[in-house]
């Protein structure tokens, strides 16, 4: 009779054969990785032009927007929309705060779900379009951050939410975070 170990070692040995040369056997990974968190709308692609409804060049509504279900242990979520300017610094269009977890959508103008922040372009709460001055294609980044409690916020909308209040506010709560670049030009 052999060994346990010994027989341990045929067995692996065996499996190792019908595995592929270039796999890797990872024994410490479970067997089916958690989905990347992913953010998506219908009207833009990932790097595509913003379409005219979104700025000021049209209606200015803020975009529809899908994103994945985050890791477990998200309780809500939170979104930036912002760009960094040839002076540098960022201008923001869009905050939000207080998303529940349930909701993996926005529909094109939402404003009953969550809260909403100032702009850096008026002094409205809400969403501001983008008005993209000076020459060339302008990038506007959104964000949507998957986070584990509810951040130190007004519960309610308030134009004195800024950009850095609300990143200040999620960061040591931030669990995950889904990007998606849109482009923009007059």
């Amino acid at each position: 009779m052999r060994p346990p170990f010994i027989a341990l070692s045929i067995v692996l040995a065996t499996a190792l054969a019908w595995v592929s040369p270039g796999a890797i056997l990872r024994l410490s990974e479970p067997a089916h990785a958690a989905a990347a968190f992913t953010l998506t709308s219908p009207a833009v692609t990932s790097q595509g032009p913003l379409p005219a409804a979104y700025t000021c060049d049209g209606a200015g509504t803020s975009p529809p927007l899908t994103w994945t279900a985050a890791r477990k242990g998200t309780k809500g979520y939170a979104l930036v929309m912002d760009h960094v300017p040839p002076e540098g610094g960022y201008h923001w269009y869009w905050l939000m705060w207080g998303i529940p977890t349930k909701t993996l959508a926005l529909s094109a103008n939402v404003t009953k779900i969550g809260f909403l922040g100032g702009n850096s372009v008026n002094s409205s709460i809400g969403y501001a379009a983008p008005c993209s001055k000076g020459p060339g294609t302008k990038t506007y980044t959104i964000t949507v951050y998957a986070l584990s409690g509810s951040p130190k916020l007004p519960k309610k909308s308030s134009a004195s939410v800024t950009r850095d209040s609300l990143l200040a506010a999620i960061s040591g709560i931030t669990v995950d975070k889904a990007v998606l670049d849109v482009t923009y030009s007059r």
